[in-house]
């Protein structure tokens, strides 16, 4: 059996602790090796010992949790937690594995941990269903149907009447609306970021609070009224 997961606790809220513990004494497979209250005595343990896993705060004294991970020349998986989801954005933007919002529930850390198997290589991939959902998409193009391979679309754009689709550099203008679209793309995960804009997570290659950027250097403003949907993209990479 391999050695469990070191994990350090970041929170200067002494509650905030004992809920994680909590939670956590259903997972053997993770070891406790440390309770910091602030920035400084994180950053102390992780000078001295291996740590595997991080659930950190970001409002702490004196260094928040965000300017902490940006010290880190090698940091191990973090996963947030916070009451703040104004912030996730910004914390996908620095790799952390998963954002939770306080109060933290015994089942959304549980899937927040299974993040961090997968990291850490320990748990394989779910294996598809016997029969998966088809990966395709048909649209028409002109007067023909045509398939797209959804791992490939980077985003569709909404054109009045038309959608964009982008793959890569490459456009295809369909017949479509982009709300028709999003209806039947929504259970492959992707996500409405803006009124015109639809986006592969998987396509994501960068991410802040006001714009984000996909793998053929497109760049979206995300628009103020989807900044809740955008922050799914933390938990669909």
């Amino acid at each position: 059996m391999s050695r469990p997961l070191q994990l350090l606790i970041v929170d200067d809220e002494p509650l905030a602790h004992q809920v994680l513990l909590h939670h956590l004494a259903a997972h053997a497979d993770f070891a406790v090796v440390g309770h910091c209250y602030s920035a400084a005595e994180a950053m102390a343990v992780l000078a001295k010992q291996q740590v595997d896993l991080m659930l950190l705060d970001i409002q702490l004294p004196v260094l928040t949790g965000l300017h902490m991970l940006k010290l880190l020349a090698k940091p191990p998986q973090v996963v947030l937690v916070t009451a703040y989801a104004e912030f996730a954005l910004e914390g996908f933007a620095l790799d952390v594995t998963d954002y939770l919002l306080k109060p933290v529930s015994g089942e959304r850390l549980a899937q927040a941990l299974d993040k961090v198997r997968r990291r850490a290589g320990l748990l394989a991939a779910a294996m598809p269903a016997a029969d998966p959902e088809p990966q395709q998409i048909v649209l028409k193009v002109d007067r023909e149907l045509r398939r797209f391979d959804l791992e490939t679309i980077c985003c569709f754009e909404g054109y009045g009447n038309y959608v964009k689709v982008w793959q890569g550099e490459r456009m295809t203008l369909v017949s479509a609306t982009l709300k028709a679209i999003g209806e039947q793309t929504a259970s492959h995960g992707f996500v409405q970021v803006h009124k015109s804009f639809l986006v592969n997570p998987r396509q994501v290659q960068s991410l802040d609070s006001q714009n984000l950027r996909l793998s053929n250097q497109q760049q979206i403003r995300i628009g103020e009224a989807f900044k809740e949907q955008a922050r799914q993209l933390l938990t669909l990479r």
